[in-house]
């Protein structure tokens, strides 16, 4: 998929969720969805995308996949550089602090990861990169 009709569809599927307060795009790929907002590392603005999401207790995990395109999404880059972000879970909204999971949790996370979406052993065959594993934190 091109990266404009990727940002097309993540545009909508962002404008739907909320304005359906989470009623419509909630599942995707038998997975839930959140929406997730970053600052931008560069223009300092907001930025919202639709992602597939798993719970560790209060946590939420994110993975920075970006279809196993050999840089890492934008959204996790404005993490890395600001790790405070918000989060949209149905009609509930609150803040996050990302953080990135370490060798041994991602080692330990991955395997669920794909058996929730196998559509990410597809995405990490594609890339030479490690793709991240990232935990949204309630603050």
């Amino acid at each position: 998929m091109k990266d404009s009709t990727a940002k097309t569809l993540s545009t909508f599927h962002t404008f739907v969720y909320r304005a359906s307060r989470g009623r419509i795009g909630r599942r995707l790929v038998n997975n839930d969805m959140l929406l997730l907002t970053t600052t931008g590392r560069v223009t300092g603005k907001e930025h919202t995308v639709p992602l597939l999401f798993l719970r560790d207790g209060e946590s939420l995990v994110v993975i920075a996949s970006w279809g196993g395109r050999p840089i890492h999404p934008e959204w996790y880059r404005n993490l890395v550089a600001n790790p405070k972000a918000a989060v949209q879970v149905l009609s509930e909204r609150f803040d996050v602090v990302a953080r990135t999971a370490d060798t041994e949790e991602r080692a330990r996370w991955w395997p669920r990861i794909v058996a929730a979406n196998h559509g990410y052993a597809v995405y990490e065959a594609r890339t030479d990169r490690e793709i991240p594993v990232v935990f949204l934190e309630p603050v």
